[in-house]
């Protein structure tokens, strides 16, 4: 039996689907004991204090969200393996739970760029590793897309202030804004607060600020108004695979170990970023229908039915809004619902593939191996906990 304690913010899914990820792993096994201890622990009685009572507990691991000048390796000292939760940077002598941060700003770049949009903005926390790699990966991309004049960032909020800010300088960054703007938050959080401050000065969201969030923390995006989008993260199977590493560290100390990399799998859309910045109507109507009927039988020359215009009229302004053609767009689309749909669920495969639109069985795990590097089998089995 391995005594686990866990110090981390459990206001937040992030905690609670990491624990889901050990728990999985301990079902196959004797089971964990976790204790779920508070930050506030450490905050009053310093690493010491935790150390202490972890040995009074006869702890075997410890999981937390350390401080930088925290001296983590005491831990292993006194035979009890410890990982750090990234909480302001990583580690290099001890494990770390960790994500590809730069990807996820990639991915959300990308979002926002084929939604046709122009101009971007970041916000995010002062001084923190994960915030920081975000917004350079979102920045990288957009600049790569020769946008980089139109990128806006602000990172001036300390972690520890979580929830408490100065609200003037952020209205102001936010009143200065361009219109309509791609806004990616450095966690679902952050993102939260940007709607509510766009909600007291007017803003409409998303018609000219789409915010997206990072974690899909299902309650906070639940709560903001509208409802959040945010980047997907496969934290339950960091959890596993945490469960896992720990396991063996704990079989043996000695032994060499690789961090967690916990990663990006999709981007679940709500109301906050439903909308395409663009001012051409043809194109704008294109993309309704084709998000509207994405389940039906539908083609390029269904799309060019909606306009008024040539299908070669209607490529060409298509392709300089969005970036690709109608029927680039429509399979790319569909790959993305699909991808989510076989993390959400046990469905058949090829049922979840008619649920969006994709009836060529035979060719799916060829067109998804293009798009997404595997097949929906391996997909599914390589962002699930084994």
């Amino acid at each position: 039996m391995i005594r686990l304690i866990l110090l981390t913010d459990f206001t937040e899914a992030f905690a609670h689907n990491l624990l889901r990820g050990i728990l999985e792993y301990s079902k196959s096994r004797e089971p964990w004991v976790v204790c779920r201890m508070p930050p506030s622990y450490k905050h009053t009685y310093g690493i010491s204090g935790v150390l202490k009572w972890a040995k009074k507990w006869e702890a075997d691991a410890i999981i937390a969200q350390f401080n930088d000048d925290d001296d983590v390796e005491q831990f292993r000292r006194q035979g009890i393996v410890a990982l750090a939760q990234d909480f302001k940077s990583c580690f290099s002598v001890i494990p770390n739970i960790t994500s590809e941060y730069k990807l996820t700003g990639r991915m959300a770049a990308d979002f926002f760029l084929q939604k046709g949009f122009k101009h971007f903005a970041f916000y995010g926390y002062e001084d923190v590793v994960w915030s920081a790699e975000r917004c350079l990966g979102f920045r990288n991309r957009i600049i790569e897309k020769g946008y980089g004049d139109n990128f806006h960032e602000y990172q001036k909020q300390p972690l520890e202030s979580l929830w408490f800010y100065e609200p003037q300088p952020l209205v102001d960054w936010i009143k200065r804004l361009p219109r309509p703007v791609g806004l990616m938050a450095c966690d679902d959080t952050q993102g939260n607060k940007i709607i509510e401050v766009c909600r007291v000065l007017g803003i409409k969201i998303p018609e000219e600020i789409a915010v997206l969030g990072v974690d899909n923390d299902e309650i906070i995006c639940g709560l903001s108004n509208p409802p959040l989008s945010s980047v997907n993260l496969n934290i339950v199977k960091g959890g596993y695979e945490a469960a896992a590493l720990i396991d063996r560290l704990v079989q043996n100390r000695n032994m060499p170990y690789e961090d967690v990399i916990i990663h990006p799998t999709t981007i679940i859309e709500r109301i906050s970023t439903d909308i395409y910045a663009t001012n051409n109507p043809a194109v704008l109507t294109a993309l309704k229908y084709i998000h509207q009927n994405l389940a039906n039988k539908i083609n390029v020359e269904d799309v060019v039915r909606q306009v008024p215009l040539s299908r070669r009229l209607l490529e060409i302004r298509f392709r300089q809004v969005v970036g690709k053609s109608v029927y680039q767009y429509v399979l790319d689309l569909r790959m993305e619902r699909f991808s989510q749909l076989l993390l959400a669920g046990n469905e058949p495969i090829s049922d979840l593939a008619m649920e969006v639109g994709l009836s060529d069985c035979k060719n799916l795990a060829r067109q998804f191996k293009l798009w997404k590097g595997c097949t929906p089998i391996e997909y599914r089995m390589q962002n699930r906990v084994k």
